[in-house]
């Protein structure tokens, strides 16, 4: 198990309204099935919201695809919260969640311990704010406080994933790129943008690996669905442990 690669999606839903303004989580999770994840990083999820009917996004998507979910909300407004989360069917153990320094909105990140065969591997999913400011005090929390590290005494081999809405060219791109290797120019193929999904021109969904971690291949998924299902295109990475 530990040499068969793993595949790990992350995906920002837009709280599963697609650009055809329909709202359907089911939709969200036909796409994340035809890609065979194993491990789902989403953003923009909705959990109780009335602009959604209330439902748990995260908990519906889960069970669609016979997976569990951890959720962690960045902004909680009464019942109402929006955030992050990450789905699995692999065993799970700790879970670390909490918020960001933020500007305006406000941001969160969500770790989850995952067992892959024999091995932990520690998936880090986050979606940083709009400003350029913001988003390098984000990253940098990320990058610096022990949320890379785990609950292991010696480091796991990590991802950090999500919406950074940060293009290559950008401060906080180049803040993480320094420590770890960005999956989509680790495998084959030239690096694809991810947003807007119906005509993508802006590379901000990301997935980075440590140095322990292989990228057999990486790649953005634009099909008829994914075009129409969110505003952002899903981004699918083949990792293994070196």
């Amino acid at each position: 198990m530990p040499n068969k690669p793993i595949k790990l999606l992350t995906y920002n839903v837009h709280s599963c309204i697609g650009s055809d303004r329909k709202l359907d989580p089911g939709r969200i999770a036909s796409v994340i099935a035809e890609t065979g994840a194993d491990i789902i990083a989403l953003q923009e999820v909705d959990v109780g919201r009335r602009r959604t009917g209330g439902i748990d996004q995260a908990h519906v998507i889960a069970s669609l695809l016979k997976m569990q979910a951890h959720f962690h909300p960045a902004l909680s407004v009464a019942e109402e919260q929006y955030g992050d989360a990450i789905i699995t069917a692999l065993p799970t153990g700790a879970v670390k969640a909490g918020p960001l320094p933020s500007i305006g909105e406000a941001r969160g990140a969500l770790s989850v311990e995952i067992m892959v065969g024999d091995r932990k591997l520690l998936v880090v999913n986050t979606h940083l704010g709009l400003r350029g400011r913001e988003r390098i005090r984000q990253m940098t929390t990320l990058l610096n406080s022990g949320w890379l590290h785990g609950t292991a005494e010696t480091p796991l081999p990590t991802v950090l994933c999500g919406d950074f809405n940060a293009i290559p060219s950008s401060a906080t791109y180049r803040l993480v790129a320094r420590s770890l290797k960005d999956a989509q120019l680790a495998g084959p193929g030239a690096p694809k943008a991810t947003f807007p999904s119906r005509y993508p021109l802006m590379r901000l969904d990301h997935i980075f690996v440590t140095g322990d971690l292989v990228v057999k291949q990486a790649k953005v998924l634009e099909t008829r669905l994914t075009r129409v299902a969110s505003d952002h295109l899903p981004l699918l990475a083949e990792i293994g442990f070196a």
